[in-house]
C-alpha cells in the first residue's frame, strides 16, 4: 500500500511520461509535490522502486520506467503505455498476437543539438519506422537524431531519435524543438518568464539560456523517442 505522497509522485511521473514521453526531473518532482529538498524525492523514488512500481534504469541519469500502476491510478480507459521504443529487435511478434497500430515512416530531419544550439535542420537524411500508438491521431510528425548530452537527466541520450509533433505553440515545461534567431535549432525544456523564454537543459553542466520571446520559435513538441542499442 502506498502513502499519499508516494501515490502523488507516481501519478505525476505517469502523467508527465504520457505527455512528454520522458520522466520529469527531480527538481520538477520536488516542485510538484511541494517538498523542500530533493532528498525527499529520493526517498519516495526508493520506496516506489522497492514496492515494484518503478524501475531506475542503469547508466542513465535519473531515468525512470514505470512497471505498474496501482488500481487508484489505472482506469479501463487509461493504462500505462511505454513511450520509449528500443531498436534492433528483429524478432516478429507471434502470429496470434494482434497488431495494435501500423508503423509509420517518419522523415529524420538530420541532427538536433541537446547542448549548444547548432544550425537549423532542413533536410531529410533518412526515415524511421514509428509505432502508430506513439503518434496518436492528431498533427504531423517528424524525427530528429539527438546530438549532445544536455537533456540526459530527462532520459534523452546522445544518439537517440526523438519523435516530434509539429506545433508552433508550447506550454511551460514542454520539451520542444526551438529555433533561435531563425538560425539555430535546439532541443530543450521551454519555460516562459514574462516577455522572455528560457530554454532549460536537463544537465547541470549546461546553463539555462534566456531569450526575448520574439527570438524563439517553437518548431514542435517531444512526444516520444527511439533508442537503438
Amino acid at each position: 500500500m502506498l502513502t499519499r505522497k508516494q501515490l502523488e509522485l507516481l501519478d505525476f511521473i505517469n502523467k508527465r511520461m504520457a505527455r512528454d514521453g520522458v520522466p520529469p526531473s527531480f527538481d520538477e518532482m520536488k516542485e510538484a509535490l511541494d517538498l523542500r529538498s530533493k532528498s525527499g524525492i529520493h526517498r519516495l523514488i526508493t520506496a516506489l522502486e522497492e514496492r515494484g512500481f518503478i524501475r531506475r534504469l542503469a547508466h542513465r541519469a535519473r531515468a525512470i520506467e514505470i512497471v505498474k500502476l496501482p488500481d487508484a491510478l489505472e482506469t479501463p480507459a487509461q493504462g500505462f503505455t511505454p513511450r520509449v521504443i528500443e531498436g534492433d529487435r528483429s524478432d516478429p511478434p507471434p502470429a496470434a498476437q494482434p497488431v495494435e497500430a501500423a508503423a509509420t515512416e517518419l522523415p529524420v530531419m538530420g541532427k538536433i543539438a541537446a547542448g549548444v544550439p547548432i544550425e537549423a535542420i532542413s533536410e531529410v537524411s533518412h526515415t524511421v519506422a514509428v509505432p502508430g500508438q506513439m503518434l496518436g491521431n492528431q498533427g504531423h510528425h517528424y524525427a530528429l537524431e539527438v546530438k549532445g548530452d544536455s537533456m540526459i537527466d530527462a532520459g534523452i541520450n546522445d544518439g537517440d531519435v526523438v519523435v516530434i509533433r509539429k506545433t508552433a505553440t508550447a506550454e511551460t515545461g514542454d520539451i520542444v524543438v526551438a529555433l533561435v534567431d531563425g538560425q539555430e535549432a535546439t532541443l530543450k525544456r521551454l519555460r516562459r518568464k514574462g516577455n522572455a523564454i528560457a530554454l532549460e537543459a536537463a544537465n547541470p553542466a549546461y546553463e539555462t539560456r534566456v531569450y526575448r520571446d520574439d527570438q524563439v520559435k517553437v518548431q514542435g513538441r517531444l512526444v516520444g523517442l527511439i533508442r537503438t542499442y
